[in-house]
């Protein structure tokens, strides 16, 4: 315990944490006023892990049962964590730790065809009825779009895809490939309302099927397909492509491959549209909890990594917005809805699935709300000439769906 209480003393600038150790011996770490736990460790070895791995071990520690909270909650612990994060970050070991991190994570990300496959499997092959109880009724699973404070997350959803297809300047009979496609939401909608035909690729079996199942229910099998594929294994070529989270997954040393397939997968009018997660400041490394247990072989790139990967690629950065504060509010609603199915999620999966999905979902939300996680949406083109060059075609286009969608 000496070495934790040695760093909790540093960490602690604003809150307060208290711990009842395995001795029953009890510790106190206060700052300025904010949240306040009192954790109780049942597991003598605990106190020396956490010193060497806060997060990971913090993490591992409440989905077992190790780590007890007599007061406060999980969500006070992690904001804690949230808002003291440069006072950890800045202490001589936690330093040492991301700069080795930093050179070993390529092989955290090894995303060959067959890596991918395993690893999508392991996050969205869970189950498609437990998403259906967090997620909004379209199903989709990344970032919305909140114009007011008052929009719904079905409302921002929506948002987001009537957006994203503003971007993509659709006209009718233009041939459209989605990649990672998830449960169809975003080619559903292209077909419906723009009157284009989308190919939708995925690694996830659970997701092809629910969303070819989606498809028929509509009556889009027509203009609508779902494979199941990998996207450097998609040939032909497309007037459009768009990719909603699904960047992500891709790894720094496949981040160049990615953006070459889309160059050579558009037409020479092209668009592309990539929706996906990305950090403020330079290259970093994926936390450990979430690449051990939530998303392996996910990593959150830099604009500058990404960037550098579109300009080798060949491709006109034609458009970029960040969306900061949205995926925070997207989570935030997941994660109440999630707590209010619990019982139902417990039954489906169990107690440790909960925990475990409970910490990722709230860890998530504080990334984006006080660390340096964003949302990136960055058009890109083969042409200089390919789109307008004002943006008042995107607000246009995205009053039209949104009356033909009343």
């Amino acid at each position: 315990m000496r070495l934790l209480n040695a760093m909790l003393d540093k960490f602690v600038q604003t809150g307060t944490i208290r711990i009842v150790d395995a001795d029953n011996k009890r510790y106190e770490y206060k700052g300025a006023p904010g949240p306040e736990v009192t954790l109780r460790l049942t597991d003598k070895k605990l106190s020396r892990r956490l010193f060497l791995n806060p997060e990971l071990r913090a993490g591992e520690a409440y989905v077992d049962g190790t780590l007890i909270f007599e007061e406060g909650s999980i969500r006070d612990l992690l904001m804690i964590f949230a808002l003291n994060r440069s006072s950890l970050r800045n202490q001589p070991l936690q330093k040492s730790i991301r700069k080795v991190l930093k050179r070993v994570r390529s092989f955290h990300q090894r995303n060959s065809i067959a890596n991918a496959r395993a690893n999508v499997a392991h996050h969205y092959d869970l189950s498609n009825d437990l998403y259906r109880l967090f997620l909004d009724e379209d199903m989709h699973y990344s970032c919305a779009y909140f114009n007011t404070d008052a929009d719904t997350l079905e409302v921002a959803q929506q948002n987001k895809i009537r957006h994203i297809a503003a971007k993509l300047d659709l006209k009718p009979g233009q041939k459209v490939l989605d990649i990672g496609s998830g449960w169809g939401g975003m080619a559903m909608f292209m077909a419906q309302h723009c009157d284009v035909d989308v190919l939708g690729v995925t690694l996830s079996k659970e997701q092809q099927s629910l969303a070819t199942q989606r498809t028929r229910e509509r009556g889009l099998q027509d203009r609508v397909k779902f494979e199941l594929t990998d996207y450097r294994d998609v040939e032909g070529q497309f007037d459009r492509i768009v990719s909603i989270g699904m960047f992500e997954h891709v790894g720094i040393d496949h981040h160049q491959e990615y953006f070459a397939k889309i160059n050579s997968l558009l037409t020479p009018e092209g668009v592309a549209l990539v929706h996906a997660i990305g950090r403020k400041g330079g290259p970093g490394t994926t936390g450990a909890w979430i690449r051990k247990y939530i998303f392996p072989g996910g990593y959150s790139p830099a604009l500058s990594e990404t960037c550098m990967a579109i300009e080798k690629a060949g491709l006109w950065v034609t458009d970029m917005e960040i969306l900061r504060l949205h995926y925070a509010d997207t989570l935030m609603a997941w994660e109440q809805r999630f707590q209010k199915n619990r019982e139902k999620i417990t039954d489906l999966l169990d107690e440790r699935f909960c925990r475990m999905w409970e910490f990722y979902l709230i860890i998530s939300e504080l990334s984006f709300r006080h660390g340096k996680h964003m949302v990136f949406q960055i058009q890109l083109s083969k042409s200089v000439d390919a789109l307008p060059v004002t943006r008042s075609y995107m607000s246009e286009a995205e009053s039209r769906m949104l009356l033909n969608q009343k």
